[in-house]
């Protein structure tokens, strides 16, 4: 069974659905405190190599707490770019990140969902707002929709067998 928002399109061949366990919706929150705005969704590309949107744009303001969306284990804690990065391992091989922050944990770290990871910075490209925190998460190589952590992605049907045609809607 395809997860709302967490369907596979699996390296360059034909769209498939894989069957995954279900990660319960109660054990992640939101990075932030509050009821945050959504300004940018998710948008993957049709094929990995392409330019898209590869998480969730949160808005904000620079100095608040941004906090690891589930327990688990911090992967990375540092600078990538420029801009300060966290990521945070956690059950059935899923990995969140967030970006732009200052890191407050460091990699090997146990957090628990809630637990500070940074304070967001400024500076994310295409924000509107003062600060966005740009949200992201993945199993393995493929891009998810961290929304779908919430029960809140978009849903995406895609074939259980079989090619998608060129021209069709992803």
């Amino acid at each position: 069974m395809a997860w709302p928002g967490l369907g596979s399109r699996a390296g360059l061949g034909p769209a498939r659905v894989r069957a995954w366990a279900p990660v319960p919706a109660a054990s992640f929150r939101w990075p932030l405190d509050g009821p945050p705005h959504v300004v940018r969704r998710f948008d993957p590309p049709p094929s990995p190599w392409l330019a898209g949107h590869r998480g969730v744009d949160l808005a904000a303001v620079p100095g608040v707490t941004v906090r690891a969306a589930g327990a688990g284990t911090v992967h990375f804690a540092g600078r990538v770019a420029g801009r300060g990065v966290v990521s945070v391992n956690h059950p059935n091989g899923l990995r969140t990140t967030y970006e732009p922050l200052e890191p407050t944990v460091t990699a090997g770290q146990a957090v628990a969902a809630g637990d500070e990871i940074g304070t967001l910075a400024a500076g994310h490209a295409g924000c509107a707002a003062q600060a966005c925190l740009h949200w992201g998460l993945r199993r393995g190589e493929e891009y998810l929709d961290p929304l779908a952590l919430l029960g809140l992605g978009r849903v995406r049907l895609l074939p259980l067998g079989g090619t998608v045609s060129a021209g069709a809607p992803r």
